[in-house]
C-alpha cells in the first residue's frame, strides 16, 4: 500500500524549520519519500494522493506518561481535599482509587482514553495501572483493549510493596509475564518493568525489579521525587536524595526511566544528565497534586532525554504542551525558556527517545508513520518563523483532522473511525459509579 500525503506545511523534525508545500510518501508502515509536493506527483503518479490545504502534517504525539484509569476518579466524592502531595496518596488516590480498580474499570477507562488520545493527535503511549487488587491479568486485559484502536503502546504495571510483599512480587511476575508475551507477538503493544517509589519498595525489591528489566532489555520505570515527600524520606533514611541512591545502586543510566522528576537538586540534575536517564514530565498534573514545577529548563540545559506526560488528568495533549510552554516562563520569569519548537521535539521525536523507540517521532525516510494533520485557520498568517508558536498556542485536539499510526488511518475528517462515544462515556461512568461507590 502506498499514498501521498500533500499538506500546506510539514514538520518534518520537530525544531527544524518547517516545509512549505512539500509533502510525503507513505508505504505500508513506514515513510518512504519526503520532497517538495510537485516533485512527489511527478515521480509517484499512480499513487493515491491525501490532500490537505490548509492543514499541517506533524508527527504524531508521543505520550511518555499516563494513568488511563485516572479518569475515573474526576469528580469522585471526597470529605476534604488533601492537604499535600502525601495526603493525596495516603487520604485519596491509593484507598479511594487505586485499592478499589478492578481489571473491567481499567479496561473501561483505556476504551476511552485510547479514543481521546488518537482525537489528541497522540499515536504512542505510555501507560502505568497500579490496581493491587486487579492483579493478575489486568495487563492482558488491558492490552486487547488498546489493540483494537491500533495505537503503538507501552503497558505497565506499578509494582509495590505498599500492600504486601507478596502483592509486590505478583505486580513483578505480570510486568514480566505481559512483556515476554509482548516480545513474541512482535506487535505494536509491548511492556516494560515498573516499580512504584523507593518509599514504597524496598531496596531488594527495587534490585529485583532492575534484574527483570536488564533480563529483558526494556526499561525500568518508577515515579521519582514527585513531591518533597520523597527526597526528604531517603535523606531521612538513607542519607541521599532520590536520583543518588538509584546511581548508588547501579541503576540510573540509560534503562531507567524517571517519571516526574519535580523535587531535584543540581546533583541529581548532573547524574541524570550524565548518566542518560530518561525522564518525563508532567507540568499540568505536577500543578493538581502541589508537588511544585519541575527544573525541566535545567534538565534541558544540561542535555538530559525529557518527554511529556498527560498522566491521566487533561488528556487533549495540546493543553499539556501550553502547560510545558508557559509555566517553565512564569517560573523562571523568563520568556525565552522553552520555546515552542522545543516543547513539540518533546512531544514527539523527543518522547519517543523517551520510550527507547526507534524511527518513531520524526518524518523521515525510513521512519515510521506515525502521522497527524492539524488545521492551520488560526487568526494571523502561519509563516515558517511563527508556525511553531502558532499551532502551539492557538490549536487543540478539535482541530486534529487526520491520524495515521503505522501507516493505518486512525482519524478521519476529524473522527476517530470506530469511536462511538455515548457507548465509551456510558461504559466509562459505570465503571466510575463502581468505583465511587467503593469509595462512599
Amino acid at each position: 500500500m502506498s499514498f501521498l500525503i500533500l499538506p500546506e506545511w510539514i514538520i518534518a523534525r520537530a525544531g527544524a524549520p518547517p516545509l512549505q508545500h512539500w509533502g510525503v510518501r507513505v508505504v505500508d508502515d513506514v515513510i518512504d519519500d519526503v520532497a517538495p509536493a510537485y516533485v512527489l506527483m511527478d515521480r509517484y503518479p499512480k499513487d493515491e494522493t491525501w490532500l490537505a490545504p490548509g492543514e499541517i502534517l506533524s508527527p504524531g504525539f508521543v505520550n511518555t506518561h499516563s494513568h488511563l484509569y485516572g479518569v475515573l476518579a474526576h469528580g469522585i466524592p471526597m470529605t476534604k481535599a488533601p492537604s499535600d502531595f502525601w495526603a493525596f496518596l495516603e487520604e485519596f488516590w491509593w484507598p479511594l482509587v487505586e485499592n478499589a480498580l478492578d481489571s473491567a474499570m481499567i479496561d473501561a477507562a483505556t476504551d476511552l482514553r485510547c479514543a481521546d488520545m488518537l482525537k489528541s493527535g497522540v499515536t504512542t503511549f505510555y501507560d502505568c495501572t497500579e490496581a493491587p487488587n486487579a492483579l493478575p491479568g489486568c495487563l492482558f486485559s488491558q492490552a486487547e483493549v488498546v489493540k483494537k484502536w491500533g495505537m503503538r503502546a507501552i503497558l505497565s504495571f506499578e509494582a509495590t510493596e505498599r500492600i504486601s510483599r507478596e502483592n509486590g512480587l505478583l505486580g513483578l511476575k505480570e510486568n514480566a509475564d505481559f512483556t515476554d508475551a509482548c516480545k513474541k507477538e512482535k506487535g505494536l503493544v509491548q511492556g516494560l518493568i515498573c516499580h512504584h517509589t523507593t518509599f514504597t519498595c524496598s531496596e531488594e525489591f527495587i534490585l529485583k525489579a532492575f534484574a527483570l528489566a536488564q533480563e529483558r532489555d526494556v526499561l525500568l520505570h518508577a515515579h521519582v521525587s514527585e513531591g518533597t515527600y520523597e527526597p526528604e524520606y531517603m535523606l531521612r533514611t538513607k542519607g541521599m536524595r532520590t536520583i543518588e541512591y538509584y546511581d548508588k545502586l547501579g541503576i540510573a543510566g540509560r534503562s531507567f526511566l524517571a517519571s516526574q522528576c519535580v523535587q531535584l537538586s543540581p546533583a541529581e540534575i548532573e547524574i541524570i544528565a550524565t548518566k542518560g536517564v530518561h525522564t518525563s514530565h508532567m507540568p499540568l498534573s505536577n500543578c493538581e497534586v502541589g508537588g511544585g514545577i519541575a527544573p525541566i529548563p535545567e534538565l534541558i540545559k544540561a542535555k538530559a532525554t525529557v518527554g511529556l506526560g498527560t498522566d491521566g488528568y487533561i488528556d487533549d495533549y495540546f493543553e499539556v504542551m501550553r502547560g510545558a510552554f508557559l509555566i517553565h516562563k512564569a517560573h523562571q520569569q523568563n520568556p525565552q525558556v522553552m520555546p515552542a519548537n522545543l516543547v513539540w521535539y518533546m512531544a514527539t521525536e523527543g518522547g519517543a527517545k523517551v520510550l527507547n523507540l526507534e524511527h518513531v517521532g520524526r518524518i523521515e525516510k525510513g521512519w515510521k508513520a506515525d502521522l497527524q494533520l492539524i488545521k492551520d485557520d488560526v487568526p494571523t498568517p502561519i509563516e515558517a518563523h511563527n508556525l511553531y508558536d502558532q499551532m502551539l498556542l492557538y490549536r487543540g485536539a478539535k482541530d486534529v483532522q487526520s491520524v495515521w499510526v503505522n501507516g493505518q488511518l486512525r482519524v478521519s475528517n476529524g473522527e476517530v473511525l470506530g469511536a462511538d462515544w455515548d457507548t465509551l462515556k456510558a461504559h466509562t461512568r459505570e465503571a466510575a459509579c463502581r468505583l465511587w461507590a467503593k469509595a462512599r
